[in-house]
């Protein structure tokens, strides 16, 4: 300022205005009053000074000489203590909450970065779980240390120790000693007992009550109740049981037109286009038939009403025997060569074997498992045993002759469904719930071939085609797959008949004689026909109300077959 008035009243900074005054002045020319200069004697701008800034030391500046952006990430100096934890200074957004308004440097508030020993934590990280406390971790290192999370009783008792330090002391048992070796009889080592120790685990009388009631509970649960033994009869619904020669039933008729005793099969056959007879009897769904061996002039079923039946297949068509002898339904049924005997098995974990002309029960079986399917071994020197799969994934053999089992095969990993015989009888195919099919060597327990593939589903029936060189596997993908029956057992890719519905159900199927076409029955109660060569569907109808669990082709007559449904009805097609 004082610089500005020197600079204003120097004589090289005259204005214009002041040059102009001066050259009137010489000129003699007078100014007006107010245009003349003010006289220096008068005036106080020589005697006054006026400084407007100061050089004065302000309240405070040695507290906070320097100011720091809280922002700041980096400074390139170094600060005091006081210039760096100074509060925060300026403006503040009027509508922010407190927890706003708090410092953070994360989302979720405001974290100072720590460091502690890693041997520290683990030591009281172990301690904790050990002990159940550990040093709090809030307070400072200048505390006395005596400041516990946890279970603070067991802390201040053991003094804050922890697992590094000294361990707690254990109670230790007091032990018999004698470390003497003069003394050889007496001689204890590290083998004495302890005191009071028991050598002997006896219950007393209070604990062997308990013990006893708890088996005896166990005992009852486990065990299957043992069922009174059922009255096993049978009905003859026929007077002329015999005929004039005294030959019964089950002799075949000459009569008929058709050679019930030839082994060739009819010349060509024909899809049938007509319902010709239905049998009724049964109560419940039929579960399985099975034609008479060779001549098939009878019809065998067993149901789901306890009861196996009996019924002619030819002339007036009528049930010639019940055989009632099962506390639950019938699974399975199965002939042996002659047809005089047939073996029926059922839920109620039996398996009997029925007199055909009597109609008496000659045998029972059981190994307290359910069968699912049943099979005579085909040999006529070998009729003697059957073999059945069980729900508890056995195949069992039995000799009807002594009742005993003479073999078990023990492979699959789910309840047995079917079982084939193939290759004259010298093996036989199994399949079961685990979606798989293995080959047994006859009497050999081992099997010899296992197929399973992740694209099968179990396959609950199966047929053997009439020459003996392919296995139709009903399949439960909606498909039935062939197999080749000879040697290698390949799945035949390119023979699959599709079109019906067995989801869910064992649905039995079955070869014309001539092996031109493949039936069967499908969970809407329709029957199906296919080409075998082409494998093109021929024909369906409508066959039953249920599900048409079983359809056979008869092996004599070139256009007849019969199914079975859960209607309790046995119908004729021909």
């Amino acid at each position: 300022m004082l610089g500005l008035q020197s600079y204003g009243s120097s004589s090289e900074g005259e204005s214009d205005s002041e040059q102009s005054h001066k050259q009137k002045e010489e000129s003699g020319q007078a100014l007006p009053a107010h245009l003349q200069p003010v006289d220096k004697t008068h005036s106080l701008s020589t005697a006054l000074a006026v400084c407007a800034a100061p050089d004065v030391v302000p309240m405070g500046a040695v507290a906070v000489s320097r100011t720091l952006d809280p922002t700041l990430k980096e400074v390139a100096y170094n600060p005091r203590y006081e210039e760096m934890y100074a509060p925060v200074k300026g403006p503040d957004h009027p509508n922010l909450t407190m927890q706003q308004r708090a410092p953070r440097n994360t989302l979720a508030g405001y974290v100072e970065k720590a460091h502690i020993n890693a041997f520290e934590f683990e030591n009281q990280r172990r301690t904790f779980h050990t002990y159940g406390y550990a040093l709090d971790p809030t307070v400072d290192e200048d505390a006395d240390g005596k400041s516990f999370v946890g279970d603070l009783q067991s802390a201040y008792d053991d003094n804050g120790k922890t697992v590094f330090e000294a361990p707690k002391p254990k109670k230790m048992r007091k032990q018999e000693k004698n470390d003497n070796p003069e003394d050889v009889e007496g001689f204890l080592g590290p083998w004495g007992r302890f005191e009071n120790e028991v050598t002997v685990a006896k219950p007393n009388e209070q604990e062997r009550a308990e013990l006893d009631e708890l088996l005896s509970k166990r005992h009852k649960r486990g065990r299957i109740p043992e069922d009174k033994p059922l009255e096993e009869k049978s009905t003859l619904h026929i007077k002329d049981a015999y005929d004039y020669q005294g030959r019964s039933y089950l002799h075949a008729p000459h009569d008929l037109g058709v050679n019930l005793r030839s082994n060739a099969p009819p010349p060509k056959c024909f899809l049938p286009k007509a319902h010709i007879h239905t049998w009724t009897g049964h109560n419940k769904g039929i579960s399985s038939i099975r034609w008479f061996p060779k001549t098939a002039h009878l019809l065998l079923s067993g149901s789901m009403d306890c009861r196996v039946k009996l019924w002619e297949v030819y002339g007036d068509r009528r049930c010639v025997r019940t055989f009632s002898g099962h506390r639950q339904a019938i699974k399975d049924i199965a002939w042996n060569n002659k047809g005089t005997h047939f073996l029926s098995a059922s839920y109620d974990r039996y398996i009997k074997l029925w007199d055909a002309e009597t109609g008496d029960v000659v045998s029972r079986f059981t190994t307290r498992k359910m069968p699912f399917c049943v099979k005579f071994h085909p040999d006529n020197g070998k009729q003697h045993l059957f073999v059945a799969g069980t729900s508890d994934k056995k195949i069992i053999c039995w000799d009807t002759r002594s009742g005993d089992i003479v073999q078990e095969y023990d492979r699959h990993l789910g309840s047995v469904s079917t079982i084939t015989f193939v290759d004259d009888n010298r093996r036989f195919v199994t399949t079961s719930d685990d979606k798989s099919m293995r080959i047994w060597e006859w009497d050999i327990p081992v099997d010899m071939k296992y197929i399973a593939d992740p694209t099968m589903h179990s396959m609950p029936a199966v047929t053997l085609a009439p020459n003996g060189k392919w296995m139709a596997c009903q399949s439960l993908d909606n498909k039935i797959v062939i197999f080749s029956a000879l040697n290698r057992f390949k799945m035949n890719r390119k023979k699959t008949f599709t079109g019906h519905m067995v989801s869910g159900y064992a649905c039995q199927l079955d070869f014309s004689p001539d092996m031109s076409y493949l039936v069967s029955g499908d969970g809407d109660g329709k029957c199906y026909i296919w080409d075998w060569k082409t494998t093109k569907m021929y024909k369906k109808w409508q066959a039953h109300e249920g599900v048409c669990i079983s359809a056979l082709w008869h092996p004599h007559e070139a256009s007849k077959l019969v199914t079975a449904g859960w209607d309790g009805q046995i119908k004729y097609w021909d």
